[in-house]
């Protein structure tokens, strides 16, 4: 039985972690990598608190595989059409998921695999990270990943890396906030598992609301958005979990979570 590239496991915290097992390749993208990862996001438990995006080896994810670019070079424009499409929906996937999702980026993150960077809601990368759109140097552009790269980086920074190509290190993606945090390689894995844990202290139904409010609000006047924030906080502090957040609070102890 061939082995699985992507693998999907969970805790009994309900942490959901998905994992990319192509490290001989650079955990790079191909038709059937794309395929396992759609598929492991379809069977990830709607009640996970969270969902850590990892990979094996020493590159996070290097973009298109190289063998599988020789086999779409010829394809006609239906083909590449479709061929994009599944890309595209994989994207979706993982930008629809309800709950956070959190990058751990250990190396080299090019094309595609900087955009899961991009499309995730914390990221977390190595000093030895690098990142890059090289697109435009194989006459091509970032299309699929460009709506969440400009808008975790903003359209001047999205930019100036999509028509350079040019790379840039751990440093300057957290200047230009493609990544939140960065940590020395012995320390990745801490790292990490500070923002789960920091995600773990809230309340599930909170958390989740919390990243579905700013995808509501963002980019709309304020005045179109009030009523909706007056009415969400106000129907979550009456809810079971607002009630025993506060409550908690108060009484200085720690609140109850359920799932």
């Amino acid at each position: 039985m061939t082995e699985p590239l992507v693998r999907l496991e969970a805790d009994d915290r309900g942490v959901s972690r998905i994992t990319i097992a192509r490290p001989d390749r650079r955990n790079a993208f191909d038709a059937r990598v794309i395929a396992e990862l759609r598929g492991a996001l379809g069977r990830v438990d709607l009640s996970s608190r969270l969902v850590v995006l990892a990979s094996e080896g020493t590159a996070f994810c290097a973009g298109a595989d190289l063998e599988w670019m020789k086999s779409v070079v010829d394809y006609g424009l239906a083909e590449n059409v479709a061929d994009s499409r599944a890309l595209a929906e994989l994207f979706r996937a993982l930008d629809e998921l309800p709950m956070p999702v959190v990058a751990r980026v250990q190396g080299a993150a090019v094309g595609g695999g900087a955009g899961l960077v991009a499309v995730a809601d914390i990221a977390v990368a190595s000093t030895e990270a690098v990142f890059s759109f090289s697109e435009v140097r194989l006459g091509i552009v970032p299309a699929v990943v460009s709506p969440y790269v400009v808008r975790r980086i903003g359209p001047a920074h999205a930019t100036a890396l999509f028509v350079s190509g040019i790379r840039c290190d751990a440093a300057r993606a957290l200047q230009i906030g493609l990544v939140d945090a960065v940590a020395a390689p012995p320390e990745l894995d801490a790292e990490v598992e500070r923002h789960v844990e920091a995600i773990l202290a809230g309340g599930p139904h909170a958390v989740n609301a919390a990243k579905r409010l700013v995808r509501e609000v963002a980019g709309l006047p304020i005045a179109r958005v009030r009523e909706l924030t007056v009415e969400r906080i106000a129907a979550l502090r009456v809810s079971a979990e607002g009630q025993e957040g506060m409550r908690a609070f108060l009484e200085r102890r720690r609140a109850r979570w359920g799932r």
